[in-house]
C-alpha cells in the first residue's frame, strides 16, 4: 500500500463510519472487452485484478465483510462456451488468489446454489474455504449461482417444510426467522452496494438483505475499477443520512 493510499484510508476513517459490509455487482467485463476488440472472456480475466485490489483495500481499511456477485443464476443462460470459460477462470483464480487470502488473513465464503457448479469448481472452492476458515480479519464472500429470488425461494421452501411437519406455526414467521434461513444468515445486511459499469439496477442481488442498503452506481467498467473508485463510493456512503424510515429529531 502506498503512502497516498494510507493517507486516504486514514482520512476515510476520520470522516465517519465505514461500511461493515460492502456488496458489489461486478458489471462491465463484456463491454470493456468489446470496446477493445477482445473476446468477452478477456474482460472476465481482466476483472480478476480488480477483485484482488478491492479485496486488499477493504482488508486494509478494516471493512469486515465484502460480497462479490460473481455468477448469477441467470448467467447459466449465457453461451456454453462463455460459461465453461468462466468456470475455468474461477478455478484458476481460486488457486492463484489463495496467496492473497493468506497474506491478508481473509477467510473465503460462498453463497448460492453451489451444487450447480462443476465438480472441479466445488472442490477448489471447498479447499480454499477450509484453508482460510481460521482467519477473522475479513470475510470475502463469492455469490455463485446466486440470485435474490433463489435465496428467498430456498428460505420459503424451508419454512413450508417446518409448517407441514407441525414444527412451526405460520403466526411465528417473522423477519428474523426469514433472515436466518437465507444463505447470508451469517452476514450482516450490506450497508453499501456498489454496481460498476453504468447500469442502475440491482439485478436480483440480495433483494431481502438490501432493503435499507445505500446504493452507489459507478460508470467505470469492472476491469478498470480500482481502490480509488472504492474510496469514492465510501465517501458517497459517508455523506448519506441513514434514517431507516425514521424522522430524525433535527429534520
Amino acid at each position: 500500500m502506498s503512502q497516498a493510499d494510507s493517507d486516504i484510508q486514514r482520512q476515510l476513517k476520520l470522516n465517519g463510519q465505514l461500511p461493515e459490509h460492502i456488496a458489489v455487482i461486478m458489471d462491465g467485463n463484456g463491454r470493456w472487452a468489446k470496446e477493445r476488440g477482445f473476446p468477452r472472456v478477456k474482460g472476465h480475466r481482466a476483472g480478476v485484478h480488480s477483485v484482488r485490489d478491492i479485496t486488499e483495500a477493504c482488508a486494509e481499511m478494516g471493512i469486515p465483510n465484502l460480497t462479490l456477485y460473481t455468477f448469477s443464476t441467470e448467467n447459466w443462460n449465457r453461451p456454453l462456451g462463455e460459461i465453461n470459460a468462466l468456470m475455468q477462470l474461477l478455478i484458476k483464480a481460486l488457486k492463484r488468489e489463495a496467496v492473497t487470502f493468506h497474506d491478508n488473513e481473509i477467510s473465503l465464503n460462498a453463497i448460492g446454489d453451489i451444487a450447480q457448479l462443476p465438480a472441479a469448481c466445488q472442490r477448489e472452492l471447498e479447499e480454499v474455504i477450509s484453508q482460510t476458515s481460521h482467519y477473522d480479519r475479513m470475510t470475502l464472500t463469492l455469490a455463485l449461482s446466486y440470485s435474490g429470488r433463489w435465496d428467498l425461494t430456498h428460505a420459503m421452501r424451508a419454512l413450508a417444510v417446518q409448517v407441514k411437519a407441525g414444527d412451526l406455526n405460520p403466526k411465528d414467521i417473522d423477519e428474523n426467522l426469514i433472515s436466518g434461513l437465507l444463505s447470508t444468515s451469517d452476514l450482516p445486511d450490506p450497508d453499501l452496494l456498489v454496481r460498476t459499469g453504468g447500469e442502475r439496477r440491482i439485478s436480483n442481488y440480495m433483494l431481502w438483505q438490501a432493503a435499507y442498503t445505500e446504493l452507489h452506481f459507478s460508470r467505470v467498467f469492472w476491469p478498470d475499477f480500482r481502490r480509488e473508485h472504492l474510496y469514492e463510493a465510501i465517501r458517497d456512503f459517508q455523506e448519506r443520512e441513514r434514517r431507516y424510515g425514521r424522522v430524525l429529531s433535527d429534520s
